[in-house]
């Protein structure tokens, strides 16, 4: 059957009323599915001069949130971990140069890409941890986290500013995204000390999350796909490189930037149990 037949038949069953129209997406649901079943994460973290051990995440927020009016975000994240394992174990972490994670600011020098604390926590992944699969999957499960978690969570023993700041959820990794959700979300200027203060307390839950990753992994604990996003998972059924469409390559959140049209929603799965190969 061609497209012009497949959406004939969709049309007809629009015909039946609002029964109809709910239950579509449902008949045609295609088969296809990109679904990861949760998993234990074995690895054994190597012995080599990047040593790993037992971090306090609760003392690596506080870190964070002090070390951020030095060069924000990234660099705060980067820091708040190198400078325990330094305490730990001395070299190669005493003359680790954190300063280059400067740049990540503000979505990469300000401008508004992935939220420096993402950044900087793969980065760290990326660093003490040499095998890429490993390296994907502790990535993939902290952005997910990050998209789908109400933040910030983080309270600091001395505020730089002192207020009660409002969560969100960002929907996002990208910096712009997830600030511009917050303001709208509470009526805040992206300018204004609550929305710095809110920077600064995320960078915290973020390197408090990528320490929970690390410690768990070091002590065989790791669970995977915690933090699931169905959406992506359903857009990549079809346009992922296991669908017939083939158009894209994504793990991030689909609809904090494309939003779902109605017709979208109701034709998609017609359309693609139809479509020619």
């Amino acid at each position: 059957m061609d497209r012009r037949k497949a959406l004939k038949l969709g049309a007809g069953a629009l015909t039946a009323g609002g029964a109809g129209l709910l239950s579509l997406p449902v008949i045609f649901r295609t088969e296809n599915s990109v679904k990861a079943e949760p998993r234990k994460l074995e690895y054994a973290m190597e012995e080599g001069e990047w040593k790993y051990d037992y971090l306090d995440p609760d003392v690596t927020a506080q870190l964070a949130y002090g070390h951020y009016k030095d060069g924000s975000c990234m660099y705060a994240t980067v820091t708040s971990v190198i400078s325990q394992l330094a305490e730990k174990y001395g070299e190669p972490y005493s003359s680790f140069p954190c300063h280059m994670f400067k740049y990540g600011h503000g979505g990469v020098g300000g401008y508004g890409s992935v939220c420096g604390t993402l950044n900087g926590a793969a980065a760290l992944i990326g660093l003490l941890i040499p095998d890429k699969g490993i390296q994907d999957v502790m990535i993939t499960d902290l952005f997910q986290w990050y998209e789908k978690e109400a933040m910030p969570v983080f309270i600091p023993e001395k505020p730089v500013y002192e207020a009660s700041i409002p969560v969100s959820i960002s929907n996002s990794v990208l910096c712009h995204a997830s600030n511009t959700n917050w303001c709208k979300a509470t009526g805040f200027a992206v300018n204004s000390d609550e929305r710095k203060e809110r920077c600064r307390r995320i960078t915290s839950d973020v390197a408090r999350q990528v320490t929970l990753a690390l410690n768990n992994l070091a002590m065989h604990a790791y669970m995977t796909h915690g933090h699931a996003n169905e959406e992506v998972n359903s857009c990549i059924a079809c346009h992922g490189d296991v669908g017939r469409v083939k158009n894209t390559s994504v793990k991030m959140s689909c609809n904090s930037c494309h939003s779902e049209s109605i017709g979208h929603r109701i034709f998609s799965d017609v359309h693609y149990r139809y479509m020619k190969d």
